[in-house]
């Protein structure tokens, strides 16, 4: 009986212990949820901030500052202090209409990591859009110290020279620059490189004047511009520029070149948008004598999303007329469109552009020929398109690169009674150089140019390396 007993009593307690050490088991996974858990649910908050923050971004940099700023703002007490969080609050604040609250943003940035050329541009836009200009100067000014790009300095001293007028209370001001230039030219021309060409209609090949083969040479030039501004008031202003360019050759003294050009119209200049429309003229000429006139317009729109992202769109149309009358079969009218877009690297030591623009030449001539029996260019009208990119980037606070690519298509609307087709040109162009500032004022530029333009029309084919040496002066 004994014997029964204790083992009925060990068995309850064998029990009375396993149900404890279940219970005790479910209390401590309900109390404390398995690390696998833990990491899951961080990982996806993390996924969900990351992505709230790229919403923003994208918002800003389409315009909408103002639900960028929405969606962040609630988050500032929880994420202040992140470098990225807070770059992206004081822009959207900024850009939304919000300067004073922009500045906190960017204050804790710059308490942070005060070489923070992006911070610290936006802080001196902040302030410029509060009025206080000399705090505004001083950031600008600083962010100048940086290792800047060519883009960022040129946007800088745009602002720097609209607080010099208000702190003045000047209603005009001026700025011009001086250019000298050396340089070779392996196609002075832009001609082909053969004596002869074969011509269809006559079913034979002729041989080329020397002054439509490719011909090389040195070169010296000089260049020197202008422009006064003045303002009407707070947005609006007028202004008036002129450009005079000259190339002298050493031994191709036929196609020494000479332009001018001038233009002058009116701005209208508000928080983020600007725009200018403009009169132009111009005169060119080849081997000291008068070659060519140009007259038109053009409009010009800029927006600015922010000081890293610039939208600009613009339209031109200009008559092209020769002075020669054995020319004027080739007067055209060209009109040009174009979209483009300019971004400024975070730390504001590169900046990368692009556009596209199409566009038409039209034979206006009425001037009739033995080639021309309806008048106007042997080739006819023209409809081109292209893109175009470039590239800077600031190596160190005196020197930087930079780079540019572009691509033009180009279809004539006549057959040509000489080679039997309708013209169709494809021009490659690309531009590399390196600026040494040793001055604010003073620049020297080492450059290549090179352009490559395959017809399938031959005497229009033509590649052309120049390559060149500039010293600048602005004034302003």
């Amino acid at each position: 009986m004994l014997k029964q007993y204790a083992k009925l009593t060990t068995c309850l307690l064998a029990g009375l212990i396993l149900a404890s050490n279940r219970a005790y088991a479910q209390e401590s996974a309900q109390a404390s949820p398995p690390h696998s858990k833990t990491l899951i649910t961080q990982t996806l908050e993390n996924n969900a901030y990351e992505k709230l923050l790229g919403q923003a971004e994208n918002l800003i940099r389409k315009g909408n500052a103002a639900v960028a700023y929405a969606l962040l703002e609630p988050l500032e007490f929880e994420h202040s202090g992140e470098e990225r969080f807070d770059y992206l609050l004081g822009t959207a604040a900024l850009d939304s209409g919000k300067p004073d609250k922009a500045t906190l943003a960017f204050e804790r940035i710059l308490m942070i990591n005060p070489y923070s050329a992006a911070a610290r541009m936006e802080m001196a836009r902040a302030y410029y859009q509060l009025g206080d200009m000399p705090r505004a100067k001083a950031e600008f000014e600083t962010v100048l110290k940086f290792n800047v790009s060519v883009e960022v300095n040129s946007i800088i001293q745009k602002y720097l020279d609209d607080i010099v007028q208000q702190e003045s209370g000047k209603l005009s001001f001026m700025s011009g620059y001086l250019e000298v230039m050396t340089g070779s030219d392996s196609n002075v021309n832009n001609s082909i490189n053969q004596s002869q060409i074969f011509v269809d209609a006559v079913t034979a090949y002729i041989n080329l004047d020397p002054t439509s083969i490719k011909t090389g040479d040195q070169y010296t030039g000089l260049a020197a511009g202008g422009k006064i501004s003045h303002r009407l008031g707070p947005t609006f202003g007028m202004y008036a520029a002129a450009d005079i360019k000259q190339r002298n050759y050493f031994l191709q003294k036929s196609f020494n070149t000479l332009t001018m050009d001038a233009r002058a119209g009116m701005t209208l200049k508000m928080k983020t948008e600007h725009l200018q429309l403009s009169a132009l003229g111009g005169q060119y000429s080849l081997g000291g004598a008068h070659y060519s006139d140009a007259a038109g317009f053009k409009g010009e729109w800029l927006h600015e999303f922010s000081p890293s992202n610039q939208l600009n769109l613009f339209t031109q149309q200009t008559r092209y007329t020769f002075a020669d009358v054995a020319m004027q079969t080739n007067n055209f009218m060209q009109q040009v469109n174009s979209a483009g877009w300019i971004h400024v690297y975070a730390d504001g030591k590169s900046t990368i552009s692009g556009n596209f623009y199409l566009g038409t030449e039209q034979d206006i001539s009425t001037i009739v020929t033995s080639y021309t029996p309806t008048g106007g260019r042997i080739d006819g009208s023209k409809n081109f398109n292209g893109v175009r990119v470039n590239w800077q980037s600031a190596i160190t606070d005196k020197t930087s690169l930079s780079l540019g690519v572009g691509q033009q298509t180009g279809n004539y609307s006549k057959t040509n009674p000489l080679f039997l087709r309708q013209r169709n040109d494809r021009l490659f162009d690309l531009t590399a150089s390196a600026d040494w500032r040793w001055d604010k004022l003073w620049t020297l530029r080492s450059q290549l140019y090179y352009s490559k333009n395959a017809s399938n029309i031959g005497i229009y084919s033509y590649d052309k390396l120049d390559i060149s040496l500039i010293v600048r002066r602005n004034f302003r």
